[in-house]
């Protein structure tokens, strides 16, 4: 099974290390291989120094994308992440 999702970084100071760490946190709960896209750049979705290597700003948008048998939740899950700003008040 395969999920894409298209989603835009919105927290004020994009993605860094604390949100970098808690997306390769929560996509690590999953068993799905997920991958992180910017423009010509894939990344591993579950290693937070690989989502440093993508510079991430506010605004920046990122391709989501899983295949396994949780493909669809992981995209999801992550999706939300995102669009909740990571959690973080003022990131």
């Amino acid at each position: 099974m395969k999920a894409e999702r298209q989603v835009t970084i919105l927290n004020q100071k994009g993605l860094h290390v604390r949100p970098a760490t808690k997306l390769a946190e929560t996509a690590g709960q999953f068993s799905a291989r997920i991958e992180v896209v910017k423009d010509d750049q894939i990344v591993n979705g579950k290693s937070s120094i690989d989502l440093l290597t993508l510079a991430a700003e506010p605004g920046t948008h990122l391709l989501l994308r899983a295949e396994g048998t949780d493909a669809e939740s992981a995209v999801k899950t992550l999706a939300e992440l995102i669009l909740n700003r990571f959690g973080f008040r003022d990131d």
